[in-house]
């Protein structure tokens, strides 16, 4: 129960934040954060907890992307069934890829190269298909009202994706005190002895990829709703499949909290450098390269094992001395 109530109180602090910044430049860095923090969690569900390290997440942040934008463009769905479609879809991908790699008995580097492949093969034929726009991409009209998940003000879209990202959290929190959690970790630490002992470790890896796809879909449908445009490098493109893989890793893989925690890390600096050395190209993923060799390096267990183990040197020490007088 200590968990939930660090979600809860989290969840509450950053709503808050929008009361106190009124800066949109602000503002708007922070829901990019909470958009690549939702696309970690999702990573970090298969990932993380499960053990499959996927380097091609961008397949289904894509779907999501690419589903919202054709169903409003192409044949005037409104935005919110568009919206839930594009997570359905993008979970139906993870069905797909899951289902063919795990029943093929694809673990470690194979897994991780197949669906690299699944994401490139995707970018390329949404960068040729006419109903993607092609080379050109979509553009999703201007429209600012509710009633088409456009908000008028920055802090809404800050808010929404907010409640997203608590979604995942709480999904995450589930997933470690449940039955299905427990198999999953097993699955990560051992799969032959988690079969050995009777578990279905095709089920349980396909339930997870499933739950994974659809929460880096959400991220795909919100970046959609919020720069109103996707083209086949933003949708299918590498970067959105590090960025994924990243920030559980720099955070805290496996933990409830370290995609939020890696996303708030990686972002700033990226953000930091930008100030420092201007918008080069690739300067971005020359920091997050550096931040992952420290924290590979240094504490193998991302910032989440850091906090704990300063926690454990310094607080329970500090509460024996009060307990002893």
């Amino acid at each position: 129960m200590k968990r939930l109530g660090a979600i809860i109180l989290v969840i509450a602090a950053l709503a808050a934040v929008p009361l106190v910044v009124q800066s949109n430049t602000t503002l708007n860095f922070l829901v990019v954060t909470l958009l690549v923090a939702l696309a970690g969690q999702g990573w970090n569900i298969l990932g993380g907890y499960g053990g499959q390290y996927s380097f091609g997440h961008a397949a289904f942040f894509g779907t999501g992307a690419y589903t919202t934008a054709i169903l409003q463009v192409r044949y005037g769905v409104n935005a919110w069934p568009a919206f839930a479609a594009g997570i359905a879809l993008g979970a139906a991908v993870g069905g797909v890829i899951g289902a063919l790699t795990f029943r093929a008995g694809l673990r470690g580097s194979y897994f991780a190269l197949v669906t690299l492949a699944f994401a490139e093969v995707l970018r390329i034929i949404a960068s040729v298909a006419p109903i993607t726009g092609a080379g050109v991409g979509t553009l999703v009209k201007l429209d600012l009202r509710v009633e088409v998940l456009q908000f008028q003000s920055r802090a809404a879209f800050y808010w929404f994706i907010l409640a997203l990202v608590a979604l995942s959290l709480l999904i995450a929190y589930a997933i470690e005190r449940s039955r299905f959690g427990a198999y999953l970790i097993a699955v990560r630490e051992n799969e032959d002895a988690a079969k050995a002992l009777g578990v279905n470790t095709t089920r349980v890896k396909l339930g997870a990829m499933i739950i994974s796809a659809a929460i880096t879909a959400a991220s795909g449908c919100f970046y959609t709703q919020y720069f109103l445009f996707v083209d086949s490098g933003i949708a299918y493109g590498a970067r959105m499949s590090i960025e994924a893989l990243l920030t559980p890793i720099i955070g805290g893989v496996g933990t409830v909290f370290g995609p939020l925690l890696g996303a708030l890390v990686v972002q700033g600096l990226g953000e930091a450098a930008k100030h420092v050395a201007g918008d080069a190209p690739g300067l971005s993923l020359i920091v997050y390269g550096c931040v992952l060799v420290l924290v590979i390096g240094f504490t193998p267990r991302g910032l989440i094992g850091l906090v704990d183990t300063a926690r454990r040197y310094f607080v329970r020490p500090a509460k024996r001395e009060a307990v002893n007088g």
